[in-house]
């Protein structure tokens, strides 16, 4: 699917749009009425997120593999080397696997893949979350994997690729 004209777009998300270059922002103006919204969650999914980054994008990786969303895989590969997580935890987002982890990595691939499945976390869940997160990191966790399934569908359904990209 093509890119939507900019320049037809409202003058205030082709503002938005000229800091954030990426292609699912560029894609995700198809709908000029909630991308702005999108946008905002977007930024404080990376900026104001609690959970320890390393976490966070472990956590986002995994939602990216059972979703099949290579765009998605491909960029949060980048940021997670950035932030510091190794190439052990970076493969381990693909099958789910904790062996030769931090407990606290494979806890969040166990956690990531439990919200997948069941679509919650049951008490002992919580209770093995709750014994390295925050209460707050924990709702973080939560919306982290929520907001990427988003992400992920509307990545796959609109066949965003790296394509034009320059990062």
């Amino acid at each position: 699917m093509d890119f939507p004209d900019i320049q037809a777009l409202p003058s205030a998300l082709q503002e938005t749009l000229s800091t954030h270059s990426a292609n699912v922002y560029r894609m995700v103006a198809h709908s000029p009425g909630l991308a702005p919204s999108f946008l905002s969650m977007a930024d404080a999914m990376l900026q104001a997120n609690s959970l320890p980054m390393t976490l966070r994008e472990l956590a986002i990786l995994r939602v990216g593999h059972i979703y099949a969303a290579p765009y998605e895989i491909h960029h949060h590969e980048r940021f997670a080397r950035a932030v510091g997580l190794g190439d052990t935890a970076i493969a381990a987002a693909a099958t789910g696997a904790g062996a030769g982890l931090a407990a606290e990595e494979a806890a969040i691939l166990a956690l990531t893949d439990r919200l997948l499945i069941a679509h919650t976390l049951d008490d002992a869940d919580r209770k093995k979350a709750l014994e390295f997160l925050t209460v707050t990191q924990l709702a973080d966790l939560v919306l982290t994997v929520g907001f990427y399934q988003l992400v992920c569908n509307f990545l796959n359904t609109f066949e965003v690729t790296t394509a034009g990209e320059p990062f």
